[in-house]
């Protein structure tokens, strides 16, 4: 990493004659009389000088070289500092009435500050207020007791919430019943964990009692019904496309089966729709209670060590083998992830036709270790900072995070903060695991992804929800110029890395900014207003 070469020379600390007192001087300019009475024989007291005013101007000069050798050879006693500008720090006791000291303090307090500093809400709160037309409809829809919709939700924890979400919505454009989706068996995880084993069933069945009926299990009547089960939908269907395709058949069957649900539903929907999403991700999804008092209890041991980061690290060598992007360790890891996507090339769900330098350049590579390292440093975050790690085991083990553990080393994950049992309930379980990482990363201080995917997008939108919570958005296609430009002055990049991020760092942003993006993600304006008669979470 580049350092700045240049420093105020009006900053260096040096002990100065002025520091000694006027009798502390005299002593060393006048010796004791009897040294003049009776002078010992040597180089400069021998009998060739013995006139006192000679004698007097060879002991000043004697004395006032030594005192400009030791103020010169003062700063040989520091220990060498990366950062030549900063010495007097470390010598407090020297520098206690140097103006620098206190003021390079107070600045680095000033960045440690600011970045804990929380964004500025503009007075958005939560606002889930329905129409009176969406009210005029909830009581027919809740007294139809001819449509049941079963669905199968697949992926992990963050991928199961987000099709949750919309097989909710679903059931409310069919006016149908939802019968407690089914989770499907995660063949890479093994976890056979239903939806009660992960989400309160019951606290998800009262929030949406006004929205969607839902049922533990198909009424007896219908038992037997051989659902009417459909392929995959187009990608980002309307309400009246899903109107049109199952309305029909699920008043004549009685029984829908949906599979793969993800990202099938269109992202814009009227404005009741929105608010349901919102009221499903924020308020009716809330953990089971095992899960949950867990979660709260390693939030609350973080921060009993003081404001935490939590830093949601995509290191794992899956993530790797799917961007297309290298992990930057070494050679060998970086064979084994070439091998790896020519063994299983369908593996790879970035862009196929890009070379790992384009992908790089273009900001869709993970950001490694070393590189959190350099942004977390540059955005002021201090070396006390508590981390948070959530994530998978990464790709090169303990190494691979030694850049981080190197300059922040208060560093825990699940495992770090757990009693000796308190995670055996949850072992082999991946969604419980996922959604412990989930409520302490909801809970942190700050919140900071190395790329983005399901739980950094959930965790925008809750964070948003809860007031704009600190939430870091890594602008990595702009960064990349910066990492690799050696000559930078530390001082300059720092700069630069802040600039950046100003406008990235969970302040309110208008989903309508950009077409396609998910309220869940970006609540503002549908679904949080600055009305008076704001909606609370509950």
């Amino acid at each position: 990493m580049a350092k700045s070469k240049t420093c105020n020379a009006k900053k260096q600390s040096y002990i100065s004659v002025t520091a000694l007192s006027s009798s502390s001087l005299q002593s060393l300019l006048v010796p004791p009389k009897k040294m003049i009475t009776k002078p010992r024989t040597g180089f400069f007291l021998g009998h060739r000088c013995r006139r006192p005013g000679v004698w007097l101007l060879s002991l000043f000069s004697f004395a006032l070289v030594s005192l400009l050798r030791l103020g010169w050879n003062v700063n040989t006693l520091v220990p060498f500092s990366p950062y030549p500008c900063l010495q007097t720090l470390l010598i407090p006791h020297l520098t206690g009435e140097v103006g620098f000291s206190n003021a390079t303090q107070r600045r680095l307090a000033s960045l440690e500050s600011e970045f804990w500093k929380q964004p500025d809400g503009m007075g958005y709160r939560p606002c889930l207020e329905f129409s009176d037309e969406y009210e005029r409809t909830s009581n027919v829809i809740m007294n139809d007791r001819r449509k049941y919709l079963l669905v199968v939700v697949s992926g992990g924890m963050n991928q199961q919430r987000n099709q949750i979400v919309d097989a909710v919505v679903i059931a409310r454009i069919l006016g149908a019943a939802l019968v407690v989706p089914i989770l499907q068996v995660n063949l890479i995880w093994g976890d056979e964990s239903e939806f009660s084993d992960i989400f309160d069933f019951g606290h998800f069945k009262r929030v949406l009692a006004d929205d969607v009926l839902i049922l533990s299990s198909l009424p007896s009547t219908h038992i037997k019904t051989r659902p009417v089960e459909e392929k995959l939908a187009p990608l980002h269907v309307s309400p009246q496309w899903i109107r049109a395709s199952y309305l029909k058949k699920i008043k004549k069957g009685g029984v829908l089966l949906l599979r793969g649900l993800d990202s099938r539903l269109s992202k814009d929907l009227p404005p009741d729709l929105q608010k349901l999403r919102c009221k499903v991700a924020f308020e009716a999804l809330r953990f089971a209670p095992p899960i949950l008092e867990l979660g709260n209890k390693f939030a609350w041991r973080m921060q009993s060590k003081g404001p935490y980061l939590a830093l949601h690290l995509r290191i794992e060598k899956d993530v790797w083998v799917r961007t297309g992007c290298l992990p930057g360790l070494s050679k060998e890891f970086d064979e084994k992830i070439h091998n790896e996507r020519r063994r299983h090339p369908e593996l790879l769900t970035a862009r196929s036709n890009m070379t790992y330098h384009e992908r790089k350049l273009a900001g869709l590579c993970p950001l490694n270790a070393f590189e959190v390292t350099r942004l977390l440093k540059a955005l002021g975050a201090p070396m006390s900072t508590g981390i948070y790690w959530a994530g998978g085991e990464p790709l090169g083990g303990k190494e691979a995070l030694s850049p981080l553990t190197r300059e922040f080393p208060h560093f825990y994950n699940k495992e770090d903060l757990a009693l000796p049992g308190e995670l055996e309930p949850f072992a082999h379980k991946a969604s419980s695991m996922a959604a412990i990482d989930y409520i302490v990363s909801a809970e942190s201080n700050v919140f900071m992804p190395s790329h983005g995917g399901n739980m950094g997008h959930a965790i925008q939108g809750h964070r948003a929800f809860a007031g704009h919570k600190k939430y870091i958005t890594p602008n990595k296609r702009h960064l990349l110029p910066y990492f690799l430009n050696s000559s930078l002055p530390e001082a300059e990049f720092n700069r630069i890395i802040r600039e950046l991020h100003r406008e990235s760092l969970g302040q309110p942003e208008l989903r309508g900014s950009k077409g396609g993006r998910d309220v869940t993600k970006y609540p503002v304006p549908e679904c949080m207003c600055k009305s008076k008669a704001s909606h609370v979470m509950t």
